[in-house]
């Protein structure tokens, strides 16, 4: 079976059933509503290019399957996927959309995509969010299309950096030093505590979402600055933080496992963080861990799997983790209850990376100053796009798996910050690395030479 029928037959008990992709990134923005933050911690972000992540589901839908849009598909990237063979669902798409609306919140407002995703209730077809918010639940409703996974608040509840810290601290598994702090009068004691250790210290929300909700504190200077802003809101205030020491010079992993509808668990794979001269590259796969360690994360796979599935959780499982610079491995930094980036690489994993091959999951950020047609985009490139499957057997390049963000946040006057992401594939890690530098100069060429 692949990817998507192993997914299928964990979650519904029916490898043939039918999936309907919603994928809702950043579902964290609804579980974080309410949730107390740290003061000067977020960062702004551009919505309607996080939104239009959703075109990422066309990729991973099975033969079959059906994948919600914002909007329908560039003509030009739609041909070069379906040229690829890497696309095998149809789409559809909401009527009424607003680029700031997630892709859920397009879908509850059009109703012409409502009835659509009506007919297809046939008892074998469920609802596959990137995660589960009331949002997603509401949409179960209005559809009469059965959630594949859990409820809202248990995705909330396991999603929380409170939860991992607290599953990792009971089942014994190696635990970063730190704290829990659910007030503001308990953050003092513990920054003081891991501060005099040496080193830094990070605070996190509970609920923080793509590095956002998160201040790393180099000295007593630095947390008394955080102190005196917090401590307005008084010691018994709500704080939801977990407070931990910084390791140095770590090589960030995240993996996956999948948690069936029966209790038992599935390891998928595993990635690591790629960073040149500091700066983050992506995340590189296979990755080769030191037996130790891979024996460590196997063993940590089944004992946060059969937590989960003790609280009644089923589905898709991200877990952060970290190997220290000494080969030390902490297997459970937190846990992601939904989907993540290395969910909707799996399907091409399998289908364009042949085995000994080594691929780098790349982001590009471009700044254009005006919207740039996919067939720019593969002028670009030229021979760098991959057409065939690649790596080891043929020939090094970079498979477009995301071509909507790149214009999703223009707005018609002057230059915005735009993206695109890809799989840059080749025969080693190096050399997957050096065609991620050279395709990120060529689309950086296109955007300075067409303006």
């Amino acid at each position: 079976m692949n990817f998507v029928e192993r997914l299928k037959k964990d979650l519904t008990s029916d490898a043939g059933s039918r999936f309907v992709f919603v994928n809702n990134f950043e579902v964290e923005r609804s579980w974080a509503v309410g949730e107390p933050t740290l003061p000067g911690a977020g960062i702004s972000f551009a919505g309607a290019t996080v939104n239009r992540m959703e075109e990422m589901g066309v990729l991973l839908a099975d033969e079959g399957d059906v994948v919600v849009l914002k909007a329908p598909m560039d003509a030009e990237f739609a041909a070069y996927l379906s040229g690829l063979g890497a696309a095998a669902g149809r789409t559809v798409w909401a009527e009424n959309g607003d680029p700031e609306r997630t892709v859920t919140e397009d879908a509850l407002a059009s109703p012409g995509l409502l009835g659509d995703l009506r007919a297809l209730a046939d008892g074998r077809t469920f609802l596959m969010p990137l995660g589960i918010s009331p949002a997603e639940e509401s949409l179960a409703k209005e559809t009469g299309l059965p959630l594949a996974g859990p409820t809202a608040h248990l995705c909330k509840t396991v999603n929380g950096k409170i939860f991992s810290r607290r599953l990792v601290e009971a089942t014994g598994l190696r635990a970063v030093p730190g704290r829990v702090c659910e007030t503001v009068g308990e953050l003092r004691g513990a920054l003081t505590e891991l501060l005099a250790g040496g080193g830094r210290v990070v605070v996190k929300e509970s609920l923080g979402v793509s590095g956002r909700g998160m201040v790393v504190i180099d000295g007593e200077r630095g947390a008394a600055r955080l102190l005196r802003l917090i401590e307005r809101r008084g010691a018994d205030a709500p704080a939801r933080l977990v407070v931990e020491t910084w390791i140095e010079r770590a090589l960030d992993l995240n993996y996956q496992l999948v948690v069936s509808r029966s209790g038992t668990v599935r390891f998928e794979t595993v990635k690591a963080a790629v960073l040149r001269g500091g700066v983050h590259q992506g995340h590189r796969f296979p990755v080769e861990l030191p037996p130790t360690a891979a024996d460590e994360l196997r063993h940590a796979v089944e004992v946060i799997g059969s937590a989960l599935a003790d609280e009644g959780y089923h589905g898709m499982v991200g877990v952060d983790a970290m190997l220290g610079p000494e080969g030390t491995l902490y297997p459970c930094l937190e846990i992601n209850a939904r989907f993540n980036m290395s969910t909707y690489q799996s399907r091409i994993a399998e289908r364009f990376i042949p085995p000994g091959a080594h691929a780098i999951a790349a982001t590009f950020g471009l700044r254009p100053s005006r919207p740039h047609t996919f067939g720019e985009v593969a002028e670009a490139l030229g021979g760098l796009l991959l057409d065939v499957p690649g790596g080891r057997g043929g020939r090094p390049g970079v498979l477009i798996n995301n071509f909507a963000t790149l214009n999703a946040a223009a707005t018609g006057s002057g230059g915005f910050h735009g993206r695109l992401y890809g799989i840059c594939v080749a025969g080693s890690a190096d050399e997957a690395l050096t065609v991620r530098g050279e395709a990120e100069r060529r689309l950086n060429a296109m955007t300075e030479a067409r303006s």
